[in-house]
């Protein structure tokens, strides 16, 4: 911890200093890092799963075709929401039971979801759930991808609610097109900070993209192995947010 000398009497650096340096040096990295993540769970989970799986508009958009067209949803499409819900109350509870707030919340909120992702990984490699995606087997390991991506979305609106959203794009993308044009007519911007919002945003709509091309190709090439891709990544941000938080503490 650092420390500051005032009239001869030395004081601890601020919690709210201390955190705040923590939220700038993981927004710098962590927002297109988990944006990537994002879009290969969502890929592998599409092609493999059949189900969007950090993309909650997807699911309420597929059910609702479903229902009008007179069929029952299968079962994960049922589940997706409601468990997608249930898993960021739970990341509530966690949080609450830990005491923590802010950045301090980083690092158990991503070894959570590297957890998870690890137990998509085992369950996908040795009972091959792509093989019938409308079974409970291959609904079940959805939902904890499912529950992995709630994870994700929690830790970003707990512990950096500045930063963009990593697995919705809609916004981001609308974000960055407003923001480019703020800075390429800065004479009479329609939004302020243009130019740190265009940056970031543009940061994390490149990196689920890439995801999504990544993930895509994973499947293609190592079937149920793709998912050792997002486990790899999540686990290395685990390390890295570790890392950051020490050096801005």
């Amino acid at each position: 911890m650092t420390v500051s000398i005032e009239s001869g009497v030395l004081h601890p650096k601020s919690y709210a200093s201390t955190a705040s340096s923590q939220s700038e040096a993981l927004e710098r990295w962590l927002p297109a890092f988990l944006s990537v993540v994002a879009g290969m769970v969502d890929v592998i989970g599409l092609l493999s799963l059949g189900l969007f799986t950090a993309h909650v508009t997807g699911n309420l958009v597929t059910t609702a075709v479903v229902l009008v067209r007179g069929r029952s949803p299968n079962l994960a499409q049922a589940l997706a929401v409601p468990v997608f819900a249930a898993e960021v109350a739970i990341i509530w509870l966690i949080a609450k039971a830990l005491g923590r707030r802010g950045p301090a919340l980083v690092q158990p909120l991503l070894l959570i979801q590297f957890l998870l992702l690890i137990c998509v990984l085992i369950l996908s490699v040795i009972f091959n759930p792509a093989a019938n995606p409308h079974s409970s087997l291959a609904a079940f390991v959805a939902m904890i991808a499912v529950a992995a991506m709630a994870c994700q979305f929690a830790l970003m609106r707990l512990a950096l609610p500045g930063a963009p959203t990593t697995g919705v794009m809609t916004g981001n993308l609308t974000n960055a097109v407003l923001s480019l044009l703020d800075t390429l007519w800065p004479s009479q911007p329609l939004t302020e900070g243009a130019e740190e919002r265009l940056r970031k945003t543009l940061k994390v709509v490149l990196g689920f993209l890439g995801g999504c091309i990544a993930g895509a190709a994973a499947v293609s090439s190592l079937g149920a192995w793709a998912w050792l891709l997002p486990v790899l990544l999540a686990g290395a941000a685990v390390i890295v947010s570790i890392q950051t938080t020490t050096n801005s503490a």
